[in-house]
């Protein structure tokens, strides 16, 4: 479904009992809502009415003009909640989504009952001008993704999945090269100038920290130190999975996250 705005369209989706608590889903950078589709039967056998977003210029919404910011986005998801008369919502965001979770929880704290945040960071990382302006650069040249399709999908999912899930594995490659260049752009600018850390402390939603053990981005040292930031927050380890430990061990991540919705319905 799409949201029509004035000067561009956010597409979504939400399937479940309309009497069933709402939990929202945002992707990482370079993906779409499908990168939870290990999630959804789970859920929706569990009684929850889940709602997917894309992000800008991902999947299938509108590529804005110009850099983003990581408050933009979260505004994004309360343009969609609003439109869809809901109040209230658990969120689960991975990466940039578990970033402009973190703005949620800061600036709209009424509206989200817990927060579920994936493998991400609470500011910019000190090398985050090193980090992403050659994959900008690289993104530019080619006016396509295909020049990072490789290296993405190995930081997110290990040689071992590749072997045991080729059909999926080659979905989420598909994906990462169908984002366009302005929306991969505009949100690796908003990850690379913002910086929550001292706010987090005011979040008062509950809030578990989940990583995969052997994500490079977001490695067991770091989320455990974003943990300690909030006021009151849990801290979950997936061994053995990389960036998107939701797809390489969806069936340890989905009891966990049931385990988590279940005790904060």
């Amino acid at each position: 479904m799409l949201l029509p705005l004035n000067d561009r369209n956010i597409y979504y989706d939400i399937v479940g009992p309309e009497s069933g608590p709402v939990v929202c889903f945002a992707h990482s950078l370079a993906a779409d809502s499908g990168m939870w589709a290990e999630q959804l039967p789970a859920l929706l056998a569990a009684g929850y009415r889940v709602l997917r977003i894309d992000m800008r210029g991902h999947g299938g919404s509108t590529a804005l003009p110009g850099n983003y910011t990581i408050d933009e986005l979260a505004d994004d998801v309360i343009a969609i909640t609003d439109s869809l008369d809901v109040k209230q919502f658990h969120f689960v965001g991975l990466s940039i989504g578990g970033m402009f979770g973190q703005s949620l929880g800061i600036r709209h704290g009424a509206r989200t009952k817990s927060l579920v945040l994936c493998d991400t960071q609470p500011a910019s990382p000190p090398d985050a001008q090193a980090r992403w302006n050659p994959r900008i650069e690289a993104v530019l040249k080619a006016n396509s993704m295909l020049p990072l399709a490789d290296s993405t999908i190995g930081r997110w999912l290990t040689e071992d999945y590749q072997q045991r899930n080729p059909g999926r594995w080659k979905q989420i490659h598909e994906t990462i090269k169908a984002t366009t260049p302005q929306g991969y752009i505009g949100c690796s600018r908003a990850i690379q100038n913002f910086d929550f850390r001292a706010k987090l402390i005011t979040i008062t939603a509950p809030t578990i920290i989940v990583y995969g053990g052997d994500d490079p981005a977001a490695p067991p040292a770091e989320s455990k130190h974003t943990a300690s930031l909030f006021a009151n927050a849990r801290c979950e380890e997936i061994s053995g999975a990389r960036h998107l430990p939701n797809v390489e061990m969806p069936e340890l991540f989905n009891r966990l996250l049931l385990d988590w919705l279940q005790t904060h319905r």
